[in-house]
């Protein structure tokens, strides 16, 4: 992709094999584990402190990881202990393993403070039936009535569910500060949007940066509302950290990423990233012409066919745009009869 004479890069064609690792620069290791989703992996990095290692992140909790875990220890890693894990955010994908870490090697684990409280609460709020918030977020929200009837019968997803349980105690990981790790110092830089207090990682050696799913190649990381904060805005958090962090961006740096292959051309990416949002919201103006719910909005903003495995997703995300545009006074909004939100350009 080219964009003014600067390319996204990848200098790896692909991933390290399951169980084995690439070095992607001195005493740092990329490791991949697979995730039971359509987005089938997640990366993880491990980094060399001579006796033991920093890991960040760690994948989901299943007994295939559990398995592969086993492995990378005896294998790549040496045998030496993993003596920290660092989470960039608090995801099932990126914490599920780190209590299993914790207990199986004494790893200590360090985070952002919201991305602890929130991993140890999903993890202890299990749900046999959708809370009654859930149902009204999505008949809000204009849920097909047969996905909905489903839904209102079935257990939810629960973190506990590919998360092992977090033991109490972490060192907090603070915006700004400067953390020691695989014979570097890396700036924290904290992102937003896809996660509140996403960790990203800035090297002062070297170009190098660990960017969680704060910056991802190929995909836009999901943007969404929930029902446990139905009226937020991250797409202002997400818009705002592209901006937070495009100055401190070099086309020379590697950035290794939670998904998909490590990559330079950051500046050019953080660009697309925005724009990729702002041209979303440009078609759903357009669009709320006429009054719409968020599940009517699915063909403007995606583009192709959502099915019901990715439906939740994408209502999350159909209602975080419309939200910006509601605490920007863009849109008015109104209930049908069935309870559904509807949305129209002022």
């Amino acid at each position: 992709m080219m964009d003014g004479g600067e390319i996204i890069h990848h200098p790896w064609p692909g991933p390290p094999a399951p169980a084995e690792a690439i070095e992607v620069a001195e005493g740092i290791l990329w490791l991949r584990l697979p995730l039971p989703m359509m987005l089938d992996h997640v990366n993880v990095y491990a980094l060399d402190e001579g006796d033991s290692w920093t890991v960040v992140d760690t994948g989901v909790h299943t007994p295939r990881a559990v398995a592969l875990w086993e492995a990378l220890l005896a294998g790549p890693l040496r045998g030496k202990p993993v003596g920290r894990v660092i989470a960039t955010h608090h995801h099932p994908d990126h914490i599920g393993m780190a209590g299993w870490l914790m207990e199986r090697v004494n790893a200590t684990l360090w985070t952002s403070q919201t991305s602890w409280l929130m991993a140890r609460m999903f993890i202890l709020d299990v749900e046999d039936r959708p809370a009654p918030q859930a149902l009204e977020f999505s008949r809000a929200g204009g849920m097909d009535p047969e996905i909905f009837a489903q839904r209102a019968t079935e257990r939810p997803f629960n973190f506990s569910d590919s998360c092992a349980p977090i033991p109490v105690g972490y060192r907090r990981i603070t915006d700004g500060e400067v953390i020691r790790a695989g014979g570097r110092d890396w700036d924290v830089r904290m992102g937003g949007g896809h996660a509140p207090e996403h960790v990203t990682l800035w090297s002062r050696e070297d170009a190098l940066v660990i960017a969680g799913d704060q910056i991802l190649p190929g995909i836009s990381p999901h943007i969404g509302v929930y029902p446990s904060e139905p009226e937020a805005n991250p797409l202002a958090d997400w818009l705002d950290s592209c901006a937070r962090l495009a100055p401190h961006a070099r086309a020379d740096h590697l950035v290794l990423p939670g998904h998909k292959l490590p990559f330079s051309g950051l500046p050019i990416r953080i660009r697309q990233l925005a724009e990729n949002h702002h041209s979303a919201l440009d078609r759903l103006r357009a669009f709320l012409s006429g009054p719409r719910t968020a599940a009517e909005c699915f063909p403007l903003l995606f583009r192709r066919r959502i099915d019901e495995g990715t439906y939740g997703l994408a209502l999350a995300e159909s209602v975080a745009h419309l939200n910006h545009l509601l605490h920007a006074g863009e849109v008015r909004r109104w209930r049908r009869a069935d309870g559904a939100w509807l949305w129209q350009m002022r």
